[in-house]
């Protein structure tokens, strides 16, 4: 048995979120709302949601050692994620960060450290205008400094890991020494490319899924003409190499597209319309992590894609109900009460 279902490597943020009634032009400023400060990061986001669901996680991510790394933490460990794989400052390695959780500076047996010094944690800075429409500038801060080198020092967490999930939100040369370990140890590799970016040949094959949303579809696959057929870009996906591929589709559900996935096959691989169950959307931030953590949760159970898919589905929808990110993402009990449905027990190992 695996020590953990799932191991994300990713990006961890504070996010600090301002309401405003319309945004400012050049040279002009206006008031907003109070100032709100959540954790984020699509590394945090997804380790959060699977934790929440009852994954046995943890997060290998960088954040400075300051206020705001402090409160990712005290969130992983809230949610129920293990804290064995978080980073702290410029310098630490992992497994320094023990189940206490992140250090304090100037405690007792900790350096003396200016706050965030060399490696501030990553911020977002979002405005959010009366229609709801937002935009954010993000400062990666410690996430630029997760390098190849902390992906081997972190070998033992691959080692113990059944599924490990990549975002792009970090250094590409880390997501890429991160694949290939997570191929290394035998584990299954979940990749969402967001924000995209290209991606070498050998990363791409390794994706059993790659996970996209239609604009990641279209951005990864600029130089084709594509017409609005969901299943037209799984097929020119599964052209850049991944084992599998999954399409989230928003309320219209996801999208599932690989070797034995459906009755109908050709030419080795079937596709599959996953629906979503209808509600009433109040925030739709962060449902894709909620989406994807809970995908590699029940992977790295043993459940089939197709079935993995249609429990992350729910899950999706389940957290556009809540306003926020990881504050928003369900229990299994709260996905079960709301849609009738338990994930069904699959082998404790998941299959390659």
């Amino acid at each position: 048995m695996h020590e953990y279902d799932l191991l994300v490597v990713g990006s961890a943020n504070a996010d600090l979120v301002i309401g405003l009634d319309r945004r400012p032009g050049p040279g002009e400023t206006v008031l907003g709302s109070d100032l709100r400060v959540h954790p984020g990061g699509k590394g945090a986001n997804q380790a959060a949601a699977a934790a929440r669901l009852g994954a046995r996680t943890t997060l290998l991510a960088r954040v400075g050692d300051d206020a705001y790394g402090r409160m990712l933490a005290e969130a992983q460990r809230d949610a129920g994620a293990a804290l064995a794989g978080l980073l702290v400052g410029p310098t630490d390695t992992p497994g320094t960060v023990g189940k206490d959780g992140i250090r304090v500076p100037g405690a007792t047996g900790a350096p003396e450290a200016v706050e965030g010094k060399d490696a501030p944690t990553g911020v977002a800075l979002i405005t959010v205008d009366a229609a709801g429409d937002n935009s954010i500038v993000v400062s990666p801060g410690a996430n630029a400094r997760l390098t190849p080198d902390d992906v081997a020092a972190a070998r033992g967490l691959f080692q113990a890991a059944a599924v490990v999930s990549l975002q792009l939100e970090i250094p590409l040369e880390t997501v890429a020494a991160a694949a290939r370990a997570a191929d290394e140890h035998g584990a299954r590799l979940v990749l969402n490319p967001s924000p995209p970016a290209r991606l070498p040949e050998d990363v791409l094959a390794l994706c059993d899924p790659l996970v996209v949303n239609e604009h990641e579809a279209r951005l990864l696959l600029e130089a084709q003409s594509l017409s609005d057929d969901p299943e037209e870009w799984a097929t020119a996906l599964l052209g850049l190499g991944p084992r599998s591929v999954v399409v989230t589709l928003g309320a219209e559900g996801a999208l599932v597209a690989g070797p034995q996935v459906g009755a109908e096959v050709t030419d080795g691989v079937g596709m599959v319309r996953v629906p979503s169950p209808r509600v009433q959307a109040v925030d739709t931030t962060g449902a894709g992590d909620a989406f994807t953590g809970a995908l590699g949760w029940r992977l790295g159970r043993g459940a089939g894609l197709e079935e993995a898919v249609r429990y992350a589905v729910r899950v999706g929808s389940f957290a556009v109900t809540r306003a926020g990110a990881q504050e928003s993402y369900p229990t299994a009990a709260d996905v079960e009460t709301a849609t009738g449905h338990a994930p069904a027990q699959g082998a404790e190992e998941s299959a390659r």
